[in-house]
């Protein structure tokens, strides 16, 4: 069930400054690698901006678009999307980045980039299903080990993939429509992700640290191949990727 949101660009110190403490409580990152107000102010001074979603007077999520010159164009790398956790899943996510594509077209820009886990099929499916995105460029270890690892486990790269979300492309037009998008063209390939990644990591880091090499070798294959991702199935056993000529 969704919920009563409004989504409106978050421009005052203070509402900056919100959006520096809801990423507190949802990433749990160290604060030194927290984003402070002054790069939100920076990022809104050269050309960004920061979309906020509030319920009521309280913000429970934000969007944070960077501007960017990607492949001779102009563009937003959008560097990150926070939603507290009570209002996850009920659809405050999607409504951040639909606002985000109103944004950057407004603007004149069409194109937005922005990196997430490989193996998380949730994200998977809500990037290149709910909103159409591509894959084309896979980044091991990209950040340094990931936060989380104990120093007695094994720790894990902080492998990400590079969503690409083209404003105007065929299936991002549909599903902004609220259409159905029908894929006519033929798989060359699946590339199968774990069905619950956190559970693995917590169950069995070592098969974690196994199964991500795995990902990671069949995408560097695939995009060698110039196969991208452009479909993700669902599924409780073996949620896939699906690749297709580029």
């Amino acid at each position: 069930m969704e919920k009563d949101i409004e989504i409106k660009e978050c421009e005052t110190l203070d509402e900056l400054a919100a959006c520096v403490d809801l990423q507190r409580e949802v990433f749990a990152l160290p604060e030194i690698e927290l984003s402070p107000v002054r790069h939100f102010v920076v990022t809104k001074n050269a050309g960004g901006f920061a979309l906020g979603a509030y319920s009521g007077n309280e913000l429970v999520g934000f969007v944070l678009s960077v501007p960017a010159f990607l492949r001779g164009e102009r563009a937003f790398y959008s560097h990150m999307t926070a939603v507290r956790q009570d209002f996850q899943s009920h659809g405050v996510g999607r409504k951040l980045k639909w606002s985000q594509r109103e944004r950057a077209l407004d603007l004149g820009v069409k194109f937005v980039k922005w990196t997430y886990e490989p193996a998380k099929a949730r994200n998977a499916y809500f990037n290149l299903e709910k909103l159409g995105a591509i894959v084309t460029e896979y980044q091991p270890n990209f950040y340094g080990t990931d936060y989380g690892s104990e120093p007695e486990t094994v720790g894990l790269p902080s492998d990400r993939l590079f969503a690409e979300w083209h404003l105007e492309s065929p299936k991002v037009m549909s599903l902004s429509a609220g259409e159905k998008y029908i894929e006519t063209r033929t798989v060359e390939g699946e590339i199968v992700v774990p069905p619950d990644w956190l559970g693995l990591i917590d169950a069995d880091r070592e098969a974690a640290v196994a199964e991500l090499a795995r990902i990671r070798a069949e995408f560097l294959s695939a995009f060698g191949k110039s196969l991208i991702g452009g479909g993700f199935v669902r599924s409780d056993l073996e949620p896939k990727y699906l690749l297709y000529k580029a």
